[in-house]
């Protein structure tokens, strides 16, 4: 991924993927082009699916009633 991509929102490049996808869906790209948006979209789904997994990572935890940072589990049960 370029160091460009590396500073990008997770909002940009989701809006970046989704006109690769769509000038990809219309079809008369040329074949070479059309491998390099594939390569291009695929690091851009990368990106986002490692942004969105530390977002979730971040939600994962969440302040308690006494201002500490605790882990949340399944079912709202706390972890040791």
């Amino acid at each position: 991924m370029s160091e460009e991509r590396e500073h990008k929102t997770f909002e940009g490049a989701m809006e970046e993927l989704q006109n690769v996808v769509e000038k990809l869906e219309e079809g008369n790209v040329p074949l070479e082009e059309a491998i390099e948006m594939f390569k291009d979209g695929m690091e851009l789904s990368k990106y986002c699916h490692e942004r969105l997994q530390k977002v979730e990572a971040q939600m994962d935890k969440i302040l308690n009633e006494d201002g500490e940072i605790e882990v949340l589990t399944i079912e709202g049960e706390k972890s040791e």
